[in-house]
């Protein structure tokens, strides 16, 4: 039976692959660096009953209030830095 063989050789390769660590991971990016008036715009859970949701644009203090470490989910949840007025997307 070839599955036994195959899951060895399979276990063997994986075991071999590199793991990257957490500065070269992409995902892992933290948030731009903006002035201490810049908004942050992140997407937010949706309220319940919803399944909708929200974008908020807080300046990095006010994230920080509220127990978010935009540096941790920026990668995931950023869409845009608001300074001076000018909207700086960063997805989509």
């Amino acid at each position: 039976m070839a599955h036994p063989a195959l899951f060895g050789a399979l276990s063997a390769l994986m075991a071999t692959q590199p793991v990257p660590s957490d500065s070269s991971s992409p995902g892992l990016m933290p948030a731009p660096a903006a002035g201490p008036d810049a908004e942050y715009c992140m997407y937010v859970e949706p309220v319940t009953g919803s399944r909708i949701e929200t974008v908020q644009c807080w300046t990095r203090a006010e994230w920080a209030e509220a127990g978010v470490d935009i540096d941790k989910d920026w990668a995931k949840e950023g869409v845009a830095i608001i300074e001076g007025g000018i909207r700086r997307p960063v997805r989509g």
